[in-house]
């Protein structure tokens, strides 16, 4: 069984920077990375429905955006630390949110999750 945990959220000033881990373990016998998955970042604001953020895929390591924080929030891997990273700068209000992360065991993004995370709230906010 995968396990996902997030962490690095907080309360950031508008304009900040806040990067995000999701750490990885309990791997399937025999395969001990990340190496091969894709990871996607989602976030849920209070009232509204969760959106995919940003993923990173498993094959290519090739990133997608949603247009809202394309050239502000960078996804990354390490796969020798089992931790996929979400560097968020330039923070806004609207990015307030939970965040989560997920793995697609397929590899390709848009992920379609097999495995999710908790989430770490992220609150923009003077």
């Amino acid at each position: 069984q995968l396990q996902l945990v997030e962490s690095g959220g907080g309360l950031v000033q508008p304009g900040g920077s806040l990067r995000l881990s999701c750490a990885a373990s309990g791997f399937a016998l025999g395969k001990f990375t990340l190496d091969g998955y894709a990871i996607g970042w989602f976030r849920q604001a209070p009232g509204k429905e969760r959106e995919e953020v940003s993923c990173i895929s498993g094959t290519d390591n090739s990133a997608t955006y949603t247009d809202s924080v394309e050239g502000r929030f960078t996804i990354s891997r390490d796969n020798t630390k089992n931790t996929v990273y979400l560097q968020m700068n330039s923070l806004k209000p609207e990015d307030t949110a939970v965040y989560y992360c997920a793995a697609d065991l397929d590899g390709s993004c848009p992920p379609y999750p097999d495995y999710w995370g908790r989430g770490t709230q992220v609150t923009v906010s003077s």
